[in-house]
C-alpha cells in the first residue's frame, strides 16, 4: 500500500535545517525543553524526569516514519547549529495534523511560523491531502498567532477537547485552525 503523504527525511527553510527525529536526539531534547515546565505547559505530557522518558518517547515517534502515520522532525538553526525544537506532522486520512514545541530561548523569533508555513504548503501540494490542521489551548495566544501567520484560518473552538496535564486533569477548550485546498 502506498502512503499518500510523506515528509522528506531532511529539508531546509530559509533559516532552519530539519530532519527526521532519531532516538539519538534524546539528550538534545531533554536538555533543551523536555524538562522545562513552562515549555511543556500546553502540551499533552508532563515534563520529563529522566533521559529514559525522552528516549522512550522518541522510540515511538521515530517508529511512526516506518508506519507512515507521523513524520516528526527536529529543527536546528542553520547558522549556529543550535537545537530549536520539534514538529510532529501526523497523517490522518486526507489531512495532516500538526503539533510542535520549541525551546524557550527560541520563542518569539518567527521560527515556528517559518517552519509551519513550509510544512503546510508542502502537505497541500500532495494530491491526496486536502486539509492541514492544528489546535492550541484557548489560553495560548502565541501558538494561535503561529498558525495564523502560517496561513491557517481559525475555524472555531473545540469544547473540552484536549487534556493539558500541566494545567488541569480535565480536558480544556482548544481553538482549531486549518488550511484547505
Amino acid at each position: 500500500m502506498s502512503i499518500p503523504y510523506r515528509l522528506p527525511e531532511e529539508f531546509e527553510t530559509a533559516r532552519y535545517f530539519l530532519r527526521r527525529v532519531k532516538v539519538d536526539d534524546a539528550q538534545a531534547i531533554f536538555d533543551s525543553y523536555a524538562t522545562d515546565a513552562e515549555v511543556t505547559r500546553f502540551l499533552g505530557w508532563k515534563p520529563h524526569r529522566s533521559l529514559a522518558d525522552t528516549s522512550a518517547f522518541l522510540e515511538i515517534a521515530a517508529a511512526e516514519w516506518d508506519l507512515g502515520s507521523g513524520f516528526p522532525v527536529v529543527a536546528r538553526d542553520r547558522e549556529s547549529g543550535n537545537f530549536l525544537g520539534m514538529f510532529h506532522p501526523k497523517l490522518v486520512g486526507h489531512m495532516v495534523n500538526y503539533g510542535y514545541v520549541l525551546r524557550r530561548s527560541a520563542w518569539g523569533q518567527g521560527w515556528a511560523t517559518e517552519v509551519m508555513r513550509w510544512l503546510v504548503e508542502q502537505a497541500l501540494t500532495q494530491p491526496m491531502i486536502c486539509r492541514t490542521e492544528a489546535f492550541c489551548d484557548v489560553d495560548h495566544p502565541a501558538s494561535a498567532r503561529v498558525m495564523e501567520k502560517a496561513g491557517m484560518e481559525r475555524e472555531g473552538i473545540l469544547r473540552r477537547y484536549f487534556r493539558h496535564p500541566n494545567i488541569s486533569e480535565a480536558p480544556r477548550d482548544c481553538v482549531i485552525y486549518s488550511k484547505v485546498q
